[in-house]
């Protein structure tokens, strides 16, 4: 007993990795062509069940930003030699009719949706730019990886994303689509924890002024999202995400950081 309880910890120890750019400690027991594979076949399962916008204003913005959010991540991440995190990238950026959505999210690989609820509380391109580098930063970050992982420890056993997938498909798809947040109402339920969130919100800014947006619009999209919730949320400590106060506090505390790599472009 003793032996298998050692192993157990070995695998445990083992499977905790970096999280990149910020240097916490995370749990990923998911390969990444394993993980890359699930994210392609989802992502496109959700786009043949959805109806999508095309050749408006709207999805022009989440193609055009999503492009230059794109940029600024390879730039940010070449400067810190760590290209190897986004080498396996296929990036693709769409907009889905539904208006009662207020969400956005990305997949593993680059894969980004946005819902036309989310579109009239980002307003402008600058808003696209805040909500895209935050759903950026949780696939670079790993976020939805380690997620899965939990969910495989707690939920299935600890085994391993074949077996479950094979095992258990239908168990193992809600489970992916949770850790990515699809489905899932921006401001209302996150499936992120707060130190998630923070990670997101961190990196976001730095993503989407190396793309060239002022990073100084993310506490005024944020300002925007709690109007729009009519400042409803539970207390901060039975909540697994910040209240709007908090998110807004440190993005304005991170801010001088983030615009160091603020460079105005014809956005």
């Amino acid at each position: 007993m003793k032996r298998y309880l050692f192993l157990a910890f070995v695998f445990f120890i083992g499977s905790c990795k970096t999280v990149p750019l910020t240097g916490r400690k995370q749990l990923n027991l998911i390969p990444s062509d394993q993980i890359q594979s699930l994210s392609n076949d989802q992502y496109s399962q959700v786009l043949n069940q959805s109806n999508l916008e095309r050749n408006t204003e709207w999805s022009n913005w989440v193609k055009s930003v999503g492009t230059d959010i794109k940029n600024g991540v390879e730039n940010y991440l070449r400067q810190e030699n760590r290209m190897d995190l986004i080498e396996d990238y296929n990036w693709e950026f769409n907009l889905i009719k539904d208006d009662d959505m207020v969400n956005a999210w990305a997949m593993p690989g680059g894969k980004v949706a946005f819902y036309t609820g989310i579109m009239p509380i980002c307003k402008d391109r600058n808003g696209v730019a805040v909500v895209m580098g935050h759903e950026v930063a949780h696939a670079v970050a790993r976020h939805g990886n380690e997620r899965m992982s939990q969910g495989l420890v707690q939920q299935l056993g600890g085994v391993a994303l074949a077996v479950a997938i094979n095992d258990k498909p239908a168990e193992t798809q809600a489970l992916f689509m949770g850790a990515y947040g699809v489905a899932s109402q921006v401001g209302v339920l996150l499936p992120f924890s707060r130190t998630h969130e923070s990670e997101a919100d961190q990196l976001g800014l730095i993503f989407m002024a190396m793309a060239g947006y002022d990073p100084q619009e993310a506490p005024r999209f944020w300002q925007r999202m709690a109007a729009q919730s009519g400042g409803a949320q539970p207390p901060e400590f039975l909540s697994t995400h910040p209240s709007h106060t908090t998110r807004i506090n440190n993005l304005n505390k991170w801010m001088p950081e983030a615009m160091k790599y603020y460079r105005p472009s014809a956005n």
